[in-house]
C-alpha cells in the first residue's frame, strides 16, 4: 500500500496566503486613498492571518509526534505574532480607522519581507469580496 500526499498541506497554504500577503500590502501600499480595493486588501490580510494562526499547531504536529520540541517551540515563537496582528487589524477595518491600519502594515510587512512575488504570478485577486466576509455578508469564498 502506498502513502497518501495531501498536496493541499497547511505549509503549502500558509505559503500562499503569504504570498497574497504580500501582493496585499504592495497593493495598499500604492493606494492613495480608502476605496473597495483597499478595504478588500487589508480586510484579506486579517483573515489570511487568523487562518495562518489556526494552522501552525497542525503544522507541528509532525514535529511534536517525533519529539521534536525544540523546533515546534521555535516554529510557534516565529508565528506568535500572526493572531494578534490579524485581530489588531480586523478591528482596525471593521471601525474604519484607516490610521492603525496604516501603523499595522509595516509591522506585518516587515516579517514578510523575505518573501519575493514576481509581477507576472499566477495568484490573481483573492482579496476580491474579503470585506464582505469579513463583515459577515457573505459566504465562505474568500480563502479558498
Amino acid at each position: 500500500m502506498s502513502r497518501v500526499i495531501n498536496p493541499d498541506s497547511i505549509g503549502k497554504e500558509r505559503a500562499r496566503l503569504s504570498r497574497i500577503i504580500v501582493l496585499c500590502l504592495r497593493g495598499l501600499s500604492r493606494q492613495a486613498g480608502v476605496t473597495q480595493e483597499a478595504r478588500d486588501q487589508a480586510a484579506f490580510i486579517s483573515l489570511a492571518l487568523q487562518t495562518i494562526s489556526e494552522g501552525i499547531d497542525g503544522s507541528v504536529a509532525a514535529w511534536e509526534k517525533r519529539d521534536y520540541w525544540v523546533k515546534a517551540d521555535k516554529f510557534r515563537m516565529e508565528w506568535r505574532w500572526a493572531g494578534p496582528a490579524a485581530s489588531k487589524l480586523k478591528d482596525a477595518v471593521l471601525a474604519e480607522d484607516w490610521g492603525t491600519v496604516a501603523s499595522t502594515l509595516p509591522e506585518i510587512a516587515r516579517r514578510f519581507d523575505k518573501i519575493k512575488v514576481s509581477d507576472q504570478h499566477r495568484l490573481g485577486t483573492p482579496w476580491n469580496g474579503a470585506f464582505e466576509k469579513l463583515t459577515g455578508r457573505a459566504g465562505n469564498r474568500v480563502l479558498r
